[in-house]
């Protein structure tokens, strides 16, 4: 039986709490799906924004008529040109992740386990292949930090924080920090560290919805917006 589902923050709010991680000066790429939302939120910082189609600087999500197809993110959205974006290739854009010089990624994943191994590609129990693992390797390799922003489980309740992943990987050992519509949490060599919890939630409540055992850091608070 499914662990009952518990209704979290809806998807730009866990975009907004990892805008707050991002400091002036980052280099950062983001990955499909929520972490495409954190762009709408970097208003004000001095931010690089690295999409791998070869833009750098890129701003919030464009709509009306400051759409332009030529300008998109890994989602294939239209993204708005902030002054200073750049343009170039696609092997010079992959030689920046490769070579060290994105700050942050943020991935979405479909599971995550207590090491920092997450899966984020495919779906095999709904037969979702999507062909190959692609650039998300190259960034979660090549990144300084690893991010994963996600709902903290399925649509039906079914647990995406797990001992083991029963997915194909995308990354081993990577990830640093995870930010969920229910917590914050920090991934070390002890564990799961719980750092934040949504409001009007307990450590607890998010235990229950959890396989690995989480270590309550004394400090836990409700999460910042």
């Amino acid at each position: 039986m499914s662990p009952q589902k518990i209704e979290g923050l809806p998807r730009e709010m866990i975009a907004l709490r990892v805008s707050r991680e991002i400091q002036d000066g980052m280099y950062v790429n983001l990955g499909i799906g929520i972490p495409t939302l954190v762009s709408n939120w970097i208003e004000g910082k001095d931010v690089y924004l690295q999409a791998e189609i070869g833009m750098l600087k890129t701003g919030a999500l464009a709509d009306g008529d400051d759409v332009d197809q030529d300008l998109i993110n890994a989602s294939c959205q239209a993204v708005c040109a902030l002054p200073g974006s750049s343009y170039f290739d696609i092997a010079e854009s992959f030689a920046m992740i490769r070579g060290g010089h994105i700050d942050v990624a943020v991935m979405g994943a479909l599971q995550i386990n207590v090491r920092g191994d997450y899966a984020g590609w495919s779906n095999p129990s709904r037969g979702l292949f999507v062909g190959n693992v692609g650039g998300s390797m190259d960034l979660c390799a090549g990144a300084k930090k690893l991010y994963i922003a996600m709902e903290h489980t399925t649509k039906d309740g079914e647990l995406k924080i797990v001992n083991e992943l029963s997915y194909p990987a995308t990354a081993e050992g990577r990830v640093s920090m995870l930010f969920t519509d229910l917590a914050v949490i920090e991934i070390t060599p002890k564990g799961m560290v719980l750092k934040e919890v949504m409001a009007g939630l307990t450590p607890k409540d998010v235990q229950s919805v959890t396989e690995p055992k989480l270590i309550i850091d004394p400090k836990c608070k409700e999460m910042e917006l």
